[in-house]
């Protein structure tokens, strides 16, 4: 005896929205559902099991003559999502996050992060540096002091992911071999609005 079978063709599927497992999109809906401040551990997982491809950049893929560029992605009162864009030689103030830890991750081009700690007299001075390439995802937890830049040799442009919780205000900044703390506002410097 045999079955007969009928196969029903599905509807179409509109591929742009049904979001990849991983993306960009993805990671949006996921942190649009969070009802608390994740932990820095959690912000690095985030950014190391996205998948990003140049369609997810796209639309916050553009730069500056003068300074990095800061393309707001995602924002509620736990999280904040951006996308920057570095020419090289482009690089931040001397900064701590004020109260908020943060993930960063390259997703174009190599990254160079340099950590200060203040000494006995709060006297800023230099500890370490590293060097991110593409795929690499970095942390900094409150307290920490860093600098994140575009380096001058490397000859092309950088894009990093940057995930902040809570969403960043207004960061301390400093300068080496002094004890002074600025202020510096960020939102002044968004140029974009997100997902």
């Amino acid at each position: 005896m045999s079955a007969n079978i009928t196969v029903v063709p599905s509807a179409p599927v509109d591929s742009e929205q049904i979001p990849r497992a991983g993306s960009l999109r993805t990671l949006v809906e996921k942190l649009s559902r969070r009802d608390s401040i994740p932990t820095l551990e959690e912000l690095d997982g985030l950014l190391a099991e996205v998948e990003l491809t140049a369609d997810d950049l796209r639309p916050y893929r553009s730069f500056k003559a003068g300074n990095y560029a800061r393309h707001r992605v995602f924002r509620n009162q736990h999280v904040e999502l951006l996308v920057l864009c570095w020419r090289p030689g482009q690089r931040t103030p001397i900064h701590d996050h004020n109260g908020s830890h943060g993930a960063v991750r390259v997703c174009e081009g190599v990254m160079w992060e340099t950590i200060f700690e203040q000494d006995d007299e709060s006297r800023l001075r230099y500890k370490s540096a590293r060097q991110w390439l593409a795929g690499g995802v970095t942390g900094a937890e409150v307290p920490d002091i860093h600098q994140l830049g575009n380096p001058d040799i490397s000859g092309q442009d950088m894009v990093t992911l940057h995930l902040y919780a809570p969403p960043l205000g207004v960061l301390n900044t400093y300068k080496v071999g002094s004890a002074e703390v600025g202020r510096y506002s960020l939102d002044q410097f968004i140029d974009g609005a997100g997902i």
